[in-house]
């Protein structure tokens, strides 16, 4: 008898050999057919590098007797970033036009000064912004108040200078920094081929802040990277009090940031020398420590650490210096003060870059900026 074939078989085997087949597949990703484009994996992500195109540094350069050096030449100077020595692209001395920002306190506590203020207009024409300037002018208590725009016309910046007004009681000096900084970075931008415009905030006002959102070392970044100076004319809360009607109020001798001492005999009133005489503060340390630390908030020497911070001076009123002489040597300065340029070479490009600038010759006092800080890009 012939054994009669189940039909059903051939189904059965194939079920059957379906896992086996598995089962004996090699370990791994199957090769690609030859006509199969490749996905590659997607590239690492390049870690982004922050480079400064050009570091400006006035350099303001005095004798023993305190007297503005005015006959040096750019081989007479070398600068190093970080230790490293630079090469000098851009030198000038004084003839750059500015671009200036002027911060005016207007709280109501120094009210007694303003008619004085009104008066400065001239000189800020005249001895600071000069013929090739421009300057803008914001005035701040609790608020902070846009009063001119950018403009070269004197009769403009001097008309609104003559109609300041005190408002609130408020001096938000930090946020009216910023502001200033920010306005300063939107004009030309210094290269090696054009220097473009110096870029200098000049402040009129105690040292006190009170109510801003922003802290000084965050201010103090911004303005180093936009190659921005900072100079300061202190006003003095008690000569404020003593031009006001007699109040029952104590009045203390010396308020926080102004020095009312004499300097030396043959040394020039600086705020480091001021303040180191009377309190041993190094500023410039202070001024590097509120640089790297940012988020920290500066209480006390808010404008002295701004003016060294980026190069500045600040200029205490009291006594016998008023407000229109600190203008008037601010803007002796600023057309007499050496103005180096470099591009940072050989140097880490991020976190804090120590710059020195030293002379040849002997006997000779260097005031430039300490440095300036670049934060590692955000992850």
């Amino acid at each position: 008898m012939k054994r009669r074939r189940n039909p059903l078989f051939p189904l059965l085997a194939a079920s059957l050999a379906a896992p086996l087949a598995l089962a004996q597949a090699p370990e791994g990703p199957l090769a690609p057919r030859p006509d199969a484009t490749i996905q590659m994996p997607p590239p690492a992500q390049t870690k982004l590098q922050v480079r400064v195109t050009l570091i400006n540094t006035p350099v303001t350069v005095r004798n023993s007797r305190g007297e503005m050096v005015h006959t040096l030449e750019a081989t007479d100077f070398h600068i190093t970033d970080n230790g490293v020595p630079q090469r000098i692209e851009h030198f000038d001395m004084g003839g750059e036009p500015l671009s200036l920002v002027i911060l005016f306190e207007t709280s109501s506590r120094i009210a007694p000064m303003m008619p004085q203020i009104r008066k400065t207009g001239i000189l800020f024409t005249q001895a600071v912004v000069a013929a090739s300037g421009e300057a803008a002018i914001l005035g701040f208590n609790d608020s902070i108040d846009k009063l001119q725009s950018f403009t070269s016309d004197s009769d403009q910046i001097e008309k609104t200078v003559s109609r300041l007004d005190t408002s609130t009681e408020g001096s938000k000096l930090y946020d009216a920094m910023a502001a200033g900084v920010e306005m300063l970075a939107s004009r030309p931008q210094a290269t090696a081929e054009n220097p473009g415009r110096r870029r200098v905030l000049f402040i009129v006002s105690e040292a006190a802040d009170n109510g801003s959102n922003a802290k000084l070392g965050e201010v103090l970044r911004k303005a180093q990277l936009a190659n921005i100076t900072i100079y300061s004319v202190g006003l003095s809360t008690t000569r404020a009090e003593l031009q006001a009607e007699p109040r029952n109020t104590h009045i203390d001798a010396t308020p926080p940031g102004i020095y009312g001492m004499p300097g030396p005999p043959g040394t020039v009133q600086t705020p480091t020398t001021e303040q180191q005489r009377n309190t041993g503060l190094d500023l410039m340390a202070l001024a590097v420590w509120a640089i790297e630390h940012a988020k920290d908030q500066i209480k006390d020497h808010a404008l002295e650490v701004a003016a060294a911070a980026t190069g500045g001076a600040h200029l205490a009123t009291f006594r016998d210096r008023s407000i229109e002489k600190a203008i008037d040597e601010i803007g002796g300065e600023l057309h007499a003060q050496y103005n180096i340029s470099y591009t940072p070479n050989g140097t880490n490009d991020t976190g804090y870059h120590e710059i020195k600038v030293n002379v040849d010759q002997k006997n000779l006092k260097v005031r430039a900026r300490p440095g300036y800080f670049i934060a590692p890009p955000e992850s």
